[in-house]
């Protein structure tokens, strides 16, 4: 009995030390939202006050004060974010995470985002004001990583901290850029497609182009003064930090509001992540003031608002990546023909340092064009060189100009000046203001080509005719100020014509935008509640069309009383995608089924680079429709010749036993709910044991794929829909009471798991509430947790 108690005693003791250990730890490693610290770098005393969801109210005398203060608190909440996100370009993650990210980092590596950062470094005015702010920003960055507390990540991983410099952010910059870009997943599949399987099956596909438009109008009037394809899916798919994906915005004029003021409405889609993609700040200073969200490591918000305007963006969805394919010399593999002559590939040694493991060795090759992807996407079968042109490494770039200068702007004119600049990527920018201005620009540097050629296959690198013939000038690009229909939106839809064209790009399935045309055109009185109500709209007006149209060639004949009443259910939805409905789990099913059945017997194994693409999204409501299509036929039956209605009803006979197998014989009980989830994921998550605390969620959520509560999955043959991506935040500016405008995160402001900040946001942001974005002076100083950062003494 003695030993017994001496056990128990000894055990409590454990525990008692145990647990103060954890408190010790975990209070060690809470970001500071109060007291006092001495900084670097500061000329005078900066007053933070953190809000209620964790916000920083930056207040200082000056706005050099002010970044440098910004770049503190952005490091002590998302070091470990920005560690991963400067890494990405640099081809340095499997330097912590292990060979798995051997191909990624030769991608990235690959690219000539670093190349091109040094160089747009090197010209830099280094007394311009970006420069300077985002110099004093880095230089708050760096500070904490010498005095601040470390990330629990960076001993998990076994990862020493680094200073950052000016190439790391623009890194981040082009990572961005990259991941916006869609050429990779779509052109090398529609290049085999053609050269596979022939013009007929590549004409049907590339026919939906022009089908099935939401158009954006183009209209220009006076301010207001007022005084590769699945290797390429391969490696996105292994990335730890969030791709960019889509995005909606509106911005309603004054005539169609309640108060006779702006309202502006943004919800960028992003990969979901944990932490989220977006640190929220608000600056001030006697000359200056922004309530932004900014990107890990870019000091100047993508996203901003103050009393006087608000802007956003959503994905323009140009083309501005084209591949070449380059013939080499055959007497001198490092060279290739360009017209009537050979030119010299520029060769690159690259070394990639890879975690408990001999460092890596490559090459790449370089042609005029751009980095060949023989060298750095592994599994390439295709041996033809091919180089991949992007605009980002080709032209000259001003995206920190641009960051710096729509977050400055003082007027319209001002702010569109800045948005000129952006040659890449591309990106609709939305703006209104106090003034009842409102605007979209489509920006990036756009370009033509001869007349007739297609780009969206594989160009003719050594003829010389398949070049960029002419830029266009910004005045070109598709935009609208202050049109006549008192609003402008933009769900990475199609614009109308400019330069006497359709501009070609990889834009979204229109549903999205029909359906913020169809609930913004009829309506004048729109309240803040009103636009907060549209965001979680999970209405797709397409998705019904598609299912009737499929069900019209259904053979109807011996079918049970179950597959009546799924039948039943789909006919008469009315496009809706909350958690209790039946239609979008059938519907799902249906249509995956259906494209399998169309496409999967002629493409094989290409079948998984068409599948979950924006691209066959384009193809599915015309696919649905047509009668006659080559792409009918099973070509795997040799004796027989397959027709729609036999393709429609093997799909929903496939669909319907697999959703009995899966969710009951009970057709009512298959609601969407038991299928659809979230959860937020953290790079050290993936290890199972860390999962629970890293990660946030799952969730059973609301809200479909190409709905304005936009939740991004794939359709595959788990039936399970686990949501990858969605809106990023939701932000409301209202500009009749702009000091309570809202915005919520998918999960939280910090990224320290220790935080009361790393998840508070989750449950609302799922209930679809909203949080303030403070910028009223009294109510910010009413904050309880005040940190002063003071002039560190020498």
């Amino acid at each position: 009995m003695k030993i017994l108690k001496n056990l128990l005693k000894i055990l409590v003791i454990l525990m008692i030390l145990v647990v103060a250990f954890g408190w010790y730890y975990k209070t060690t490693l809470e970001p500071q939202y109060a007291g006092e610290l001495e900084i670097k770098n500061l000329k005078e005393e900066v007053t933070v006050y953190f809000d209620e969801i964790g916000v920083p109210h930056i207040n200082a005398s000056n706005q050099q004060d002010a970044y440098v203060a910004l770049g503190y608190v952005h490091a002590q909440d998302r070091l470990w974010q920005m560690e991963l996100v400067r890494r990405i370009a640099a081809g340095r993650l499997s330097e912590i995470f292990g060979e798995k990210l051997i191909r990624t980092d030769k991608l990235f590596s690959g690219l000539g985002i670093e190349e091109a950062a040094a160089k747009t470094i090197e010209n830099l005015d280094k007394n311009s004001e970006p420069y300077k702010l985002a110099t004093a920003y880095l230089k708050g960055v760096n500070d904490y990583i010498e005095n601040g507390k470390t990330p629990i990540e960076f001993t998990l991983v076994g990862v020493k901290k680094e200073k950052y410099t000016l190439k790391d952010m623009y890194n981040v910059l082009g990572y961005m850029a990259f991941s916006f870009a869609v050429a990779h997943k779509t052109d090398p599949m529609l290049n085999e497609v053609k050269e596979k399987l022939g013009d007929a099956y590549f004409n049907e596909l590339i026919g939906v182009e022009k089908e099935n438009l939401t158009l954006i109008k183009n209209e220009k009037n006076p301010e207001i003064t007022g005084a590769f394809s699945y290797a390429m899916h391969r490696l996105m798919e292994t990335l730890p930090i969030a791709p960019f994906i889509g995005s909606n915005s509106w911005v309603l004029g004054g005539d169609k509001t309640k108060n006779g003021k702006v309202i502006f409405a943004n919800d960028p889609h992003i990969g979901f992540s944990q932490p989220s993609v977006w640190y929220q700040a608000h600056v001030k200073t006697p000359h200056y003031e922004m309530y932004g969200f900014h990107l890990a490591l870019v000091p100047f918000p993508l996203l901003g608002h103050n009393k006087n305007y608000a802007y956003g963006l959503t994905m323009f969805e140009n083309d501005d990546v084209d591949f070449y394919i380059e013939e080499n010399n055959p007497n001198n593999e490092n060279e290739y023909k360009y017209k009537d002559y050979f030119l010299n590939y520029t060769i690159v040694e690259k070394r990639l340092k890879i975690k408990d493991k001999k460092d890596s060795l490559y090459t790449i090759k370089t042609s005029k064009h751009g980095p060949l992807m023989n060298g750095i996407v592994a599994h390439l079968e295709d041996n033809r060189p091919i180089a991949m042109q992007w605009i980002y490494t080709k032209l000259e770039n001003k995206i920190l100009e641009v960051a710096y200068e729509i977050s400055h702007a003082k007027n319209l004119t001002e702010f569109k000046n800045g948005a000129s600049k952006l040659h890449a990527p591309g990106l609709n920018i939305m703006y209104g203001d106090s003034k009842n201005n409102i605007a979209w620009f489509a920006s990036g540097k756009l370009y033509k080509y001869r007349d007739s050629l297609y780009t969206k296959t594989f160009l003719n690198g050594s003829s010389g005719k398949d070049e960029i013939v002419e830029y266009l000038n910004f005045d070109q690009n598709p935009q609208a100020i202050n049109p006549s229909n008192k609003y402008v939106y933009s769900a990475n839809n199609q614009p109308d014509s400019i330069a006497n064209m359709l501009y070609p790009g990889y834009y979204l399935v229109e549903d999205r935008a029909k359906r913020i045309v169809e609930l913004l055109a009829p309506k004048n009185n729109w309240t803040k509640n009103d636009v907060a109500k549209m965001l979680l709209d999970n209405t797709s007006p397409n998705a019904p069309k598609i299912a009737k149209n499929l069900l019209n060639s259904l053979n109807k004949s011996n079918l049970s009383a179950s597959e009546k009443t799924a039948i039943h259910i789909l006919k008469n939805w009315k496009g809706n995608f909350d958690k209790n409905e039946v239609a979008p789990v059938i519907y799902n099913r249906f249509i995956y089924e259906f494209q399998k059945n169309t496409f999967a017997d002629e493409m094989g194994k290409g079948y998984s680079q068409l599948i979950n693409t924006p691209f066959i999204e384009k193809v599915l409501p015309v696919q649905a429709k047509r009668e006659n299509s080559v792409w009918w036929d099973n070509v795997s039956t040799k004796d027989k010749i397959e027709t729609k209605q036999e393709i429609v009803t093997n799909s929903f006979k496939n669909a319907f036993s697999f959703l009995e197998n899966q969710l009951g014989t009970n057709v009512e009980r298959w609601k969407w709910e038991r299928v659809i989830s979230v959860e937020y994921k953290h790079a050290v998550g993936e290890v199972a044991v860390l999962r629970s605390y890293f990660n946030v969620g799952p969730f059973v959520t609301a809200g479909g794929d190409q709905v304005i509560n936009n939740q991004i999955y794939n359709i595959d043959s788990t039936g399970v829909y686990k949501v990858l991506a969605g809106p990023s935040t939701r932000r409301i500016v209202d500009f009749s009471d702009v000091d309570n405008s809202w915005a919520i995160v998918p999960t939280g402001q910090s990224g320290r798991v220790f935080s009361k900040h790393y998840k508070d946001q989750a449950k609302q942001y799922l209930n679809g509430e909203f949080v303030k974005m403070n910028l009223n002076k009294a109510d910010v100083e009413k904050s309880k947790n005040v940190l002063i950062l003071k002039p560190k003494k020498e």
